[in-house]
């Protein structure tokens, strides 16, 4: 089985809870197609750095994948048919880094900036 990281950009009006369910739904097809999620992260409602279908913001998701490539595929084809999806992509990875994502860093430091101002 090979490692991707897989991040999916979704549409800005949907709920959080929405998001939730979609990342819940990729782990469910995943694990029923014989791979794992090892990780997840949910990087929030951000701006993106162009319009995509005239959205200016959107929700960002990471997940750590161990599957085989067959899997990726099926997911990615979902994903085509998702309406609330608008854009995903696919990485294959070596290993998985223990860190946290740059994304997940720079808000903690942001955290902690404004604790120690306010």
């Amino acid at each position: 089985m090979s490692l991707y990281e897989h991040v999916v950009i979704s549409r800005p009006d949907i709920s959080p809870t929405q998001v939730e369910e979609i990342v819940e739904n990729i782990s469910k097809k995943v694990q029923n197609m014989g791979g794992s999620v090892e990780g997840a992260e949910y990087w929030g409602l951000r701006n993106l750095a162009y319009r995509m279908k005239k959205n200016r913001k959107a929700h960002y998701n990471l997940l750590k994948i161990n599957a085989e490539a067959s899997v990726i595929h099926e997911i990615e084809r979902q994903h085509r048919i998702n309406e609330d999806i608008l854009r995903y992509m696919s990485i294959r990875v070596e290993e998985f880094s223990e860190d946290q994502s740059p994304i997940m860093k720079k808000r903690e430091e942001r955290k902690r900036r404004d604790k120690d101002r306010g």
